[in-house]
Parts: structure tokens; sequence; C-alpha cells
């Protein structure tokens, strides 16, 4: 057997295979005579068929089981024996077997790229300063006393407001697009919400009971139909009845609803101090996110097309299942499933290069963990709930690969904090980030 290999890229190998006459023909052979104990042939009894009409009659099949065989012999030894490990199923091409000729075939592989940490000291970040906002507090309470509003019967001459919850019927269509026709009765839509494609919630303000009209669309960048973005849409659509909400008065009685509070100004002053909580925290996230960012420019890597698709599949599970608790899907955002990967390849791709430099850095540092840092991790999932911390350490404690999952998570969180306790931080105000990295 003859074995060469040929460096594609960084992550990708062609494996090329050339088996000896020889071995094929004895593999043919083998094959040949297994078929022939077990082949029924009219006028023959059970494995008595001359082996000429064997060869006539199942060349095809003897192909397919004899280069099934020589892949399982060849490929992994040649594998093995060149220190070859893939990160996915090879794709295999061949040339055609035929009996007194050596076969040829190659395997192209994916691997892990070599890994040279050349910079991840002193990088160069950017953090946003945290400023308080009584707004944004005000904003919140606003949003609480919208959940607690009493839905009401619109009056019959009303016209539809942001904020309403119409019934329609209707209609939609794409001009030269005829699969792209959809039909609707009896819709649910909370106008304003934005939860539909863009235009169409806008449209029906001012609309009436009973009122019928035509609401174009633009198809935006995204839809699931990728032929059809930037085209017009048309919703013809029918008002059927709606509802308006009916708020509660902001009172020390609506404070009560929402736990331990005697008075309105109590539940502000709590909410101000879960507000800096959560905002310091996400402006914390976002330094991670950013140092992690920065060692990925500092240190370009190819990765394996492999884990990025696995990484994007995740994702979007990841999306679906956060979606459904909303009772929405990725169709009503103008996605799907090809949509999204196309979108969102290259943050994906950044997330796998971002984990494997980490996991460079904890090797070059010979970072660690100890019991006690698993015993934090634990406490923090469980939330402070000492119930839920027993379940917590027996589950991690009895599944191995989960409890392996969580240490390296603990040792890539441990290898951001290495970054940042090096990293030139440069505090700044939030409009002086770029929107795709607020």
């Amino acid at each position: 057997m003859q074995v060469h290999v040929e460096e594609i890229s960084p992550v990708k190998k062609r494996v090329n295979i050339e088996v000896p006459a020889e071995q094929v023909n004895a593999e043919i052979e083998k094959v040949y005579a297994g078929i022939q104990k077990k082949a029924k042939l009219q006028g023959f009894r059970p494995g008595k068929a001359p082996m000429q009409l064997i060869k006539r009659t199942y060349s095809d099949t003897m192909r397919d089981e004899v280069m099934r065989s020589i892949y399982q012999q060849t490929l992994f030894k040649a594998l093995g024996e060149h220190k070859i490990e893939p990160v996915d199923s090879p794709t295999v091409e061949s040339d055609i077997l035929q009996q007194g000729e050596p076969f040829k075939f190659s395997a192209l592989v994916e691997v892990l790229p070599e890994i040279l940490l050349d910079e991840y000291t002193g990088l160069e970040v950017k953090k946003e300063i945290y400023v308080p906002n009584p707004d944004s507090i005000e904003a919140e309470i606003k949003r609480m006393q919208e959940n607690m509003a009493q839905l009401v019967p619109m009056k019959e001459d009303a016209s539809v407001e942001n904020g309403n919850i119409v019934t329609v019927d209707y209609t939609f269509s794409v001009d030269g697009f005829p699969n792209e026709t959809s039909i609707a009765e009896d819709a649910q839509i909370e106008v304003g919400a934005n939860r539909l494609l863009p235009g169409f919630e806008e449209g029906l303000i001012g609309m009436k009971f009973g009122e019928t009209k035509d609401i174009p669309v633009t198809l935006p960048v995204g839809y699931r139909l990728a032929e059809a973005v930037g085209k017009e849409g048309v919703f013809h659509v029918t008002v059927k009845e709606g509802k308006c909400k009916e708020l509660p008065e902001l009172d020390d009685e609506f404070a009560r609803q929402f736990g331990d509070y005697e008075s309105m100004e109590q539940l502000r002053a709590k909410m101000t101090e879960f507000r800096e909580k959560h905002e310091t925290d996400r402006i914390q996230g976002e330094l991670k996110d950013r140092i992690v960012q920065a060692l990925i420019d500092k240190n370009p890597l190819e990765v394996p097309d492999a884990l990025v698709k696995r990484q994007l599949d995740a994702m979007l599970e990841n999306l679906k299942n956060r979606l459904q608790g909303q009772h929405m899907s990725i169709e009503m955002m103008g996605l799907d499933d090809n949509g999204f990967r196309e979108r969102f390849r290259d943050a994906a791709a950044d997330k796998v290069r971002g984990g494997m430099l980490l996991m460079a850095l904890v090797t070059k540092e010979n970072i660690t963990i100890a019991d006690e840092d698993l015993a934090k991790r634990y406490e923090l999932i469980a939330a402070g709930n000492p119930d839920m911390l027993n379940r917590v350490k027996e589950y991690y404690e009895t599944n191995r690969n989960f409890k392996s999952s969580l240490i390296a998570e603990i040792k890539e969180d441990k290898a951001i904090d290495f970054l940042l306790s090096s990293a030139v931080i440069t505090e700044v105000d939030a409009s002086e980030l770029k929107p795709a990295e607020a």
C-alpha cells in the first residue's frame, strides 16, 4: 500500500492511497466467494450457482463491498500511521475498481490546526463606562404596568393603535413567487411588537373593524427565500376585532404585587440596585467578548468547516428553543435554517476560533482548576438553592462527559481572566463603541 499526504491548508489534508492489484484481487475473490454461498439464483440451490454467473450478476454488489472493505482496512491505518486525527468523517473519492489493477482513492480530511500563540498579553480593548439611567427604571416600570394590564374590547368605531391586540384574516403573496403565498384566519397580532415582517404591523395602524386593505412590505435581508430578498410582498388583510390594554395605577398597591415592598419608592430602589448589577455584568461580559476578539485578531486562525457547522447547528437549536418559549419561530423573523446559517456563519467561525485559542492558552500557561473552582461553579448554577445544589453536584459528578465540558468552560473563563489581567483597558462612553461591539 502506498500513501501520500498532501497539505491542502492548515486544516485540510488529502490522503492519497494506492492498493496493489494483488490485494485488490484477493479481496474481490473473497467477496465473490461470500456472495456465492448466499446467492439465490433461479435454477440453482443456494451456494451452488457457478462463479461465472455470480460475477456476471453481482459485479456492482461486489464493487461496493470490496471498496468498503478496502477503505476500512487501509484508510484508518494510514491516518494512524501519519498521526492524522480527523474532526469529521473523511470525504472519499476513488477510481473505478477493476480486477487486476491497483485501486487508487483519496480522502479529504479536516483536522485541527496547529496553534502558535504569538500575541496574547497587553491586548488593547475598550470597556463601557457604567452610567446610571433613571429613565430605564421608569421604562421597566411601564413595561411591568403593561404586563399587568387587563385586555378590554375596543370600541367598534376605534382605530387600531400601537399596543392593541387585533384579530385579522390575511393572505400574503409575493409577485413572481407563487410558493410564498400564505393564508391565515383569526391571527392575533400585537401591534408594535415588531414580531412580523417589517412594515406589516405599521400598516395596521389606523384601520377600523371590518376594514380591508393591502399592506405592502419589502422582504428583508435574511428572508427564508434568498431570491425574494428586496422584492415586494403584499398582505391583503381584514381587521375583525381588537382589544386594548387597561393599565393599573402606579401606586403602593401596585408595588406590593411584586414582592415585599411597601411603596413604589422601595420598588424603584430595588430595581435601581438590580439594574446596576445587571448592567455591570453585561459590561463585563461584553469586555470578555472583546478581549477574545482581540486575541483572534492578533492570532489569525483557519478553522475546520465541520466545527463551524456544529457551532451553527448549536446556535440555531438554541435560538429555536428560545423562540419556542415565546411562541415564535425563525420563520416569523423572515428566516429559515439556511438563511440563519448564512447570516451567522462568521460569528460561528469566530466562536470556534476563540474556543480553540483559549484552550491553547490554557495549555501554554498551564491553567488548572481546583476543587474549589468546581464548588463555586456548582453554587453559581444552583443560584443559592441548597436543594438544587445537591442535585447539580450529583448530576455532574455522575456524568463524566458533562463534568469534562464544565471543567473546560471553567478553564476558558480562567484563560479570559488571564488575558484581562495583562490587557490595556480603556474606559469609554457607550457612544464611542461600534454597534457590533456594543
